[in-house]
């Protein structure tokens, strides 16, 4: 089966929560996935955001649901 390339473009970079020791970080940014509308994305990019690792994608609301669930832990 062939590999369905994937674009994307990060819209706004929103921070960086860690970087690993090869330089790697795990970042909030709102991402244009295949021009679809940009969501929410929470992964791991390489130094130059050429590859990118496994990562969740969240819509406003269910961003807000997030906060509002850290929120509650504090």
């Amino acid at each position: 089966m062939p590999k369905t390339e994937i674009s994307f473009e990060i819209v706004e970079h929103i921070g960086v929560l860690s970087t690993g020791s090869k330089g790697w970080t795990k970042e909030l940014n709102l991402v244009s996935w295949n021009g679809r509308e940009p969501k929410y994305d929470l992964r791991e990019w390489s130094p130059e955001h050429e590859k990118m690792g496994k990562g969740v994608t969240l819509s406003k609301e269910e961003l807000d649901a997030l906060k509002g669930i850290l929120e509650k832990r504090e």
